[in-house]
């Protein structure tokens, strides 16, 4: 048996230039998929998954994300005292336990690899878990509460994957697969966005990462990997260098790239045709909206 994962790093320091002029004052992961902010999708899954400590990169101008996760006591007395019960449960969900969170800068934009080392101390010798905010991932469990359960029965380190067409694979990081075993495939290689036509699967790396302590002192002695930045599967695959496991798990559930316009956007609709109080009015608008264009074209 493995050693639980408790730890989880959120890198969260991106400038969110894609969401321009939106996040030149407003932290990307503040951005809402109906009424709840792209990080609170990532923090309800890490909690799903056993996660009790929460480790934020961040930067300059976060201080609306580190505000998001504190008490609001005049709010939730107002809410209190006009019986509003179902808004106080919300907003009562997103207070964290003092200590749970803690807040590191990353001083500049070095690429995940960079961001992930600088919570090496934080994390100390024990495994722990990566996740990606812009990455939302739908389904009936977590997709880390997957990736947990089947870290207990092989250890190493573990990549959520996912398949993409060979058009879109330089745009991932994208495994060299060494056994496929259904779910889970023993990797023996990962490529940093390679070429088009280079590509060794069709299985790209998504969003989620468990890794050992030992990435550490790989990202410590590497250099600068593709788009001239610190990558984090140079690290992995230095892993691999080693001969130590390394696998890919194929998770079950729907991901958007909240990181893109688009994705947000099928996001909010696809969150939003799930929630009860929403569904019909939504759905009757978008047949609607059908309707009009089919007729204006």
């Amino acid at each position: 048996m493995q050693r639980k994962v408790t730890k989880a790093i959120f890198p969260v320091a991106g400038m969110g230039t894609r969401f321009l002029p939106a996040t030149k004052s407003v932290p990307k992961e503040i951005m809402t998929l109906v009424d709840r902010p792209l990080i609170q999708y990532a923090i309800d899954e890490a909690r799903e998954a056993g996660i009790t400590e929460f480790i934020f990169v961040t930067s300059r101008g976060k201080g609306a994300l580190e505000d998001y996760f504190d008490c609001a006591p005049q709010l939730e007395q107002t809410l209190r005292e006009k019986g509003k019960t179902d808004l106080l449960a919300a907003v009562e969900a997103t207070n964290m336990e003092s200590g749970a969170i803690a807040y590191i800068r990353q001083h500049k934009a070095m690429g995940l690899g960079h961001a992930v080392a600088c919570a090496s101390r934080l994390v100390s010798d024990e495994p722990f878990a990566v996740i990606l905010p812009d990455d939302v991932i739908a389904g009936e469990t977590s997709c880390l509460k997957q990736m947990v359960d089947a870290y207990q029965e092989t250890g190493g380190c573990m990549v959520a994957a996912m398949e993409v067409p060979p058009s879109k694979a330089s745009s991932y990081g994208v495994l060299d697969v060494k056994e496929d075993m259904g779910s889970m495939v023993s990797v023996k290689g990962m490529v940093e966005k390679p070429a088009p036509g280079t590509e060794p699967s069709n299985l790209a790396v998504i969003g989620r990462y468990i890794l050992t302590p030992e990435i550490f002192a790989n990202l410590k002695g590497q250099g600068e990997g593709a788009g001239g930045e610190i990558q984090l599967t140079d690290a992995i695959a230095a892993e691999i260098a080693k001969g130590e496991n390394v696998f890919g798990y194929r998770f079950q559930g729907q991901r958007y790239d909240c990181g893109s316009k688009a994705g947000f956007l099928q996001a909010t609709v696809a969150f939003a045709l799930e929630r009860d109080d929403l569904r019909d009015e939504l759905s009757q608008y978008l047949e609607e909206l059908v309707v009009a264009r089919r007729a204006a074209e």
